[in-house]
């Protein structure tokens, strides 16, 4: 459905997309990556919303810049909201059914309004919602048209967890049902959830594509970094050294260790007898890499790998 081939953008001189290829057929593709990482700018690349600096992108075997007919086969729900405040969400999702030239567009816009638990009979205008409503109103308008393939810009952001819960359950049907959904999302959580295959983006490069598991054993095989607060830190170093847990050990401070290990776990049970054993006492261990933003360091630090 999506062929992306060594597709570049730039703006000036900042790069925001650096020679990325992939392909994606039906079914749930989560883009999973930080703030910053370029996925809004290539999810606009597949729109066509805006043109590569250099190479190639094919949607659904089309041109997304050169065949508008492309649009009537395509939904999107964008970062950015841009919505018609004094509406009503019915109307609002209506206009968009006859956009896309459907006949009976009031009774599309009713059933998409109802996919994502929203009451098409609510006329409060869309100035009165809350943000995850308005989420949801921009993903029901998205799907008013039945398109074969939906892209979807961080549609979960602002909703409360029950909300979030159905939308993923709906995306996965989707895709069950033979569709295309490329969803992005900076929530690793959320990723896990779609049980899907997943494109990593880090600072505007692909660093790693796999099905879900194939990632979480990337990034669980990498050092973990833990700080250690200690009143003896070269003795502890010393023998957190001896015990063969960890893989580096460095005195960051007069009362600091830091360490990498590759076992977390059994880094846990030997640091107290390790502390012991120098006669060094333990103030606080905290680990340092445990979010998305180090993650992907990681994985663009390893040389963008890939997990297939």
């Amino acid at each position: 459905m999506i062929e992306v081939s060594h597709v570049s953008k730039w703006f000036g001189d900042v790069v925001a997309v650096s020679d990325v290829s992939f392909s994606v057929g039906p079914g749930v593709t989560a883009l999973l990556g930080p703030n910053g990482a370029g996925k809004s700018t290539l999810l606009r690349l597949l729109c066509g919303l805006t043109r590569p600096s250099q190479g190639s992108v094919q949607v659904l075997g089309a041109d997304p810049r050169r065949d508008p007919a492309l649009f009537r086969r395509l939904g999107l729900v964008p970062q950015q909201e841009a919505l018609f405040e004094g509406i009503s969400a019915r109307a609002f999702v209506t206009l968009a059914a006859e956009l896309q030239g459907m006949a009976e567009a009031g009774a599309a816009a009713a059933s998409a309004l109802h996919q994502v638990d929203l009451d098409p009979h609510d006329r409060r205008p869309l100035a009165t919602y809350s943000k995850g409503m308005r989420q949801r109103v921009k993903v029901a308008q998205a799907l008013v048209h039945h398109p074969e393939l939906l892209v979807l810009d961080e549609p979960l952001d602002g909703l409360d967890p029950r909300q979030r819960l159905h939308l993923i359950t709906l995306f996965r049907r989707l895709g069950e049902e033979g569709r295309g959904v490329l969803v992005s999302s900076h929530v690793l959580d959320e990723v896990e959830r779609f049980g899907s295959r997943v494109l990593v983006m880090a600072q505007g490069r692909l660093a790693a594509e796999g099905d879900f598991h194939a990632i979480r054993e990337l990034m669980d095989n990498r050092p973990h970094r833990l700080r250690v607060r200690t009143d003896r830190p070269h003795a502890l170093g010393a023998a957190l050294l001896a015990s063969a847990t960890v893989v580096g050990v460095w005195v960051a401070g007069p009362a600091e260790v830091v360490v990498d290990t590759l076992d977390v776990a059994r880094f846990r049970l030997a640091v107290a007898p390790a502390a012991c054993a120098a006669g060094a006492r333990l103030l606080e261990l905290v680990p340092l890499d445990d979010d998305l933003e180090s993650v992907f360091r990681y994985l663009v630090g390893a040389g963008a790998r890939s997990a297939r």
